[in-house]
């Protein structure tokens, strides 16, 4: 397995200085006999099931897929869909993105995730199925998640109605933890299938476990390959590979020690074929180290500028597909390297080493948050939004409506909300002026976008990003919620407060009930837009809100305003 290629400039002495560090402690040993005294001797023990998951085949049942692949062929079954959560379904994301074309050539389904609780969302993304002939993945580790659960409640009521109560199991696998609410749920409508993921795994540390190679299966890709080549990974990181040849723990050791000196933006620069794989990067990175102060800031999906648009704080990780590089890319990057940017490079041969990546970016991402001193297997601030928005949903209850706080100035059909409530002088875009003003070297800029993120929205909001990324030479990044909550949510809270956000709501087209509950999924979006919001602000971020009335409008005037 390749090694890695850094070209680090002055930076070269700190991952020198940390890899003697490291071997002096015989770390990569520790790591691998799971010593939780590498980190902070809490709780990392319990959390490093993943690490074997390449040598035990994904502990996948084979018995249970050759009879859902059965089933999926006797019911004509032509679409899969992942209803999950942040671990739980970013990696059948990538594979869906990355693989599917070429498995739907071969006859095989094509698989769908679904994250979304804004209702527009919702309605777009479950129109592009015929339910009768649709298997949901319902994945959850706990099985209380919140989005799931809604999910599954309205894709039952769909399927109870066609089929009847007691053939609507039939559309219907669990993947969960033994043990957990779904799989008494699953067993009490006979689901056609429960996988059982491992309680020693953490969710975004599970893409080779069943959450991932579940669906990667049904999809019909080639599992025994793909964790081959992660097992070859694994190997290449063993425990008696020296740091700078072990290509897991010599990428954790950069990313570990650039942070500590500053550079703490990881821009992942990612080739066209295998590109969702930033998403998942941003995911295991963000969530992991973004804790107690501290932590690395992954941006995803951050096209490419000149040398010029970029601080000194950031560090480049170029994934380069091999066989299909992006030209643009290559020159950009070189680009970066001349004008003394630290950068790594990796070279995947073809999109079925996304597998081998996995397991070298986890590997990565647990020695940087060594380097760090910190537990990347906890995510101390995801709750704090989840119970804030429990909160406004119970109030909701009572009352019959959110409580939104007053906004401090409205025009337009645009209304604005600030971390502190402080009236806003002068005119909208004046007052998104001065808090883009509040940006400084080493900030970063997130807009935390709570709509369907349709090709049209993301492209205004990709503007939006860029032209502020260009102007204050911030890094940038963009999330849709309330996939983001459990994703880079947990280091906007946790980590370092040197984010500037921009949160951007709108009221749905047209709302969607939730079967069984009081509220709606537009109550529940909003319930948790408002409850991030609140946490940001009880945390002392730099945080603006802006709802729109007219989602196509509102955006166009904020990228005409600020891009």
């Amino acid at each position: 397995m390749a090694r890695i290629q850094t070209s680090l400039g002055d930076s070269g002495s700190l991952v020198e200085s940390a890899a003697r560090d490291w071997t002096e402690a015989d770390g990569t040993r520790r790591l691998w006999s799971g010593d939780a005294s590498l980190w902070t001797g809490d709780s990392e023990a319990r959390w490093l099931g993943w690490l074997g998951m390449p040598a035990g085949g994904g502990a996948l049942d084979a018995d249970l897929v050759a009879r859902l692949r059965s089933h999926v062929d006797k019911q004509g079954i032509e679409h899969l869909a992942v209803l999950g959560m942040g671990g739980s379904s970013l990696c059948p994301d990538v594979l869906a993105a990355t693989l599917g074309a070429d498995a739907r050539e071969r006859g095989f389904p094509r698989l769908h995730v679904f994250d979304s609780t804004v209702p527009d969302a919702v309605r777009r993304s479950l129109g592009q199925l015929d339910p009768e002939r649709t298997l949901f993945l319902v994945a959850s580790k706990s099985g209380s998640t919140i989005e799931p659960n809604t999910l599954l409640a309205h894709c039952w009521a769909e399927l109870t109605q066609r089929l009847g109560e007691a053939d609507a199991g039939s559309r219907f696998v669990a993947i969960t933890d033994p043990g957990s609410s779904l799989e008494a749920l699953a067993q009490e409508r006979r689901f056609v299938g429960i996988a059982y993921g491992m309680p020693e795994i953490g969710g975004r540390f599970s893409a080779l476990s069943p959450f991932g190679m579940l669906p990667a299966a049904l999809m019909g890709l080639d599992t025994g390959d793909f964790l081959a080549r992660a097992r070859a990974m694994a190997e290449a990181c063993g425990p008696d590979v020296a740091p700078v040849d072990n290509p897991g723990v010599h990428l954790g050791l950069v990313m570990g020690a650039l942070a500590r000196a500053g550079r703490d933006k990881l821009s992942c620069v990612i080739s066209p074929g295998i590109e969702r794989l930033g998403a998942w990067l941003e995911q295991l990175i963000a969530e992991s180290t973004g804790k107690h102060g501290r932590g690395i800031v992954a941006i995803g999906d951050e096209d490419l500028g000149a040398p010029e648009v970029y601080g000194d704080d950031r560090l480049f990780a170029y994934v380069r597909l091999a066989h299909a590089p992006a030209v643009g890319q290559d020159a950009a990057v070189d680009a970066l390297e001349a004008a003394g940017q630290p950068v790594v490079r990796i070279e995947v041969a073809d999109p079925e080493e996304l597998g081998a990546e996995f397991f070298r970016w986890e590997v990565a991402t647990a020695v940087a948050g060594a380097v760090l001193e910190l537990n990347p297997f906890d995510q101390p601030d995801v709750e704090s939004a989840k119970v804030a928005a429990r909160s406004l949903m119970e109030r909701f209850e009572k009352k019959g409506a959110l409580p939104r706080p007053k906004a401090v100035l409205e025009e337009d059909g645009i209304s604005l909300y600030t971390e502190n409530g402080k009236k806003q002088k002068g005119s909208l875009r004046d007052a998104l002026l001065g808090h883009l003003g509040r940006l400084s070297p080493g900030d970063y800029f997130a807009i935390n976008a709570y709509l369907d993120a349709d090709p049209h929205t993301e492209a205004d909001c990709q503007a939006i990003r860029l032209a502020v990324r260009d102007r204050h030479r911030v890094a940038t990044a963009l999330g849709f919620g309330p996939r983001f909550l459990h994703s880079t949510g947990q280091l906007h809270k946790g980590g370092p407060n040197t984010g500037v956000f921009l949160q951007i709501t709108t009221d749905p087209a047209e709302d969607l009930p939730v079967p069984g509950q009081p509220w709606s999924f537009g109550v529940l979006a909003g319930a948790q837009a408002q409850g991030d919001f609140e946490v940001l602000a009880e945390r002392g971020r730099r945080a603006f809100w802006v709802h729109l009335s007219d989602p196509r409008d509102g955006l166009a005037r904020l990228r005409d305003w600020l891009a």
